[in-house]
């Protein structure tokens, strides 16, 4: 097997763009992050093949700026694999594509049982996959060559693997379904950060009181503060668990942090300072955090038949309608339509629900053309359906 070279000089930045550049179709593309390991979510390692070019590593950090690569290949159509999960690092250094194909969602567009991207290369072509680096600390430098050699493989199979894939799209009829939702991947904007990003600590539900929660939220926030300065990942430092256990536990003296033995992480003791000041400033704070607050969330489903049992009898002939159409279309009832979305429209139907007022508050909660002509009358349907059973009922037991 080749060795690889990183490029890590904007000179061979230029020098690599012109060459790809110069080659044909279209260009496969991947990034590998270091989640787990470090605080930020850029790349540290970007992957590019182009047929007639060949296949190119770079190296983010030292490179900075990629507008010559942008420039190079802006205007054609990009190869991703879970296109999401990368498109935000790309464009922090500049790369950012106007076409996309995403051989994952493609493949879940085809029924495929299994849409990792070893699992798609082995279905389509044959080939099978090294997986042992995919949670690697993308960081490490060097990268050693066994790292860049599995790097390298997750684009240069990705042109081969899309003509497949596109002919088996064009067979299925589903090619401007694929379309419409590769465009909507490029197209969805980013979450907006949530006002008290503390509060998803996992476990902080079993936190009781204003107090104990004005200390988790103290220790969230300096924990966050000194991973954001030294680039490393929050729950490296002090784990989730650690900070719950904390607030409950409510230690009294310094000494007693120390010694409490479910405060863990490698930060925990050399860090000891950092965390007690982050307490005493929870126990004496004025400004205590609200024990529930309001969310733009619904009920699990399994509490609907008390909380809203006409909401919970139109969700399930709808749910049962959908999984109908969903396996007429070969596809995961999840990708013919969002659930949450459907949980919504169950939950809170327009008035009247037809199939147009369907339609229109599918839409406007941001299913894609295709889903809401795929689904908005079958759902309508479930809900008479719900209605009628709930009339007959009615009648019968009067």
């Amino acid at each position: 097997m080749a060795d690889y070279q990183v490029i890590d000089t904007p000179d061979g930045l230029a020098a690599a763009a012109g060459s790809i550049a110069s080659g044909a179709g279209p260009v496969a593309v991947d990034a590998e992050r270091a989640s787990g390991f470090r605080y930020s979510q850029r790349a540290y390692l970007i992957q590019v093949y182009r047929r007639g070019a060949g296949t190119f590593l770079f190296d983010p950090p030292p490179i900075g700026d990629f507008a010559p690569l942008q420039d190079a290949i802006g205007d054609e159509e990009w190869i991703l694999h879970a296109a999401s999960q990368d498109l935000a690092c790309l464009r922090e250094v500049g790369l950012d594509p106007v076409r996309i194909f995403d051989t994952e969602l493609g493949a879940r567009l085809l029924g495929r049982p299994k849409v990792g991207l070893a699992a798609v290369v082995e279905d389509l072509l044959g080939i099978t996959l090294a997986k042992e680096h995919s949670a690697a600390d993308w960081s490490t430098r060097p990268i050693p060559q066994s790292w860049l050699q599995y790097a390298a493989l997750d684009v240069e199979h990705l042109v081969d693997v899309r003509e497949r894939m596109g002919d088996e799209l064009d067979a299925a009829d589903k090619r401007a379904i694929a379309e419409e939702e590769f465009r909507a991947v490029l197209e969805r904007e980013a979450k907006p950060a949530p006002a008290e990003p503390w509060r998803r600590l996992s476990g902080i539900h079993g936190v009781r009181g204003q107090r104990a929660l004005a200390i988790a939220r103290a220790l969230w926030t300096a924990r966050d503060e000194y991973a954001r300065e030294t680039d490393i990942a929050p729950g490296r430092l002090v784990p989730d668990a650690a900070i719950v256990a904390v607030a409950k536990s409510l230690p009294e003296s310094k000494r007693a942090l120390a010694e409490l033995r479910t405060f863990t992480g490698r930060a925990s003791r050399t860090e000891i300072d950092r965390w007690w000041a982050a307490i005493e400033e929870g126990r004496t704070t004025q400004d205590l955090p609200a024990v529930r607050v309001p969310a733009d969330t619904l009920p699990p489903v399994r509490a609907w038949s008390s909380r809203n049992p006409e909401a919970d009898a139109r969700l399930k002939p709808a749910r049962r309608a959908l999984t109908e159409v969903a396996e007429s279309m070969g596809m995961p009832v999840e990708n013919l339509l969002t659930p949450d979305y459907l949980r919504r429209v169950a939950w809170s139907p327009p008035e009247p629900a037809t199939a147009v007022s369907i339609a229109s508050a599918l839409a406007d909660l941001g299913a894609r053309p295709w889903q809401v002509d795929a689904t908005a009358q079958r759902i309508a349907d479930a809900f008479v359906e719900a209605a009628q059973a709930d009339d007959v009922g009615v009648t019968t037991g009067s």
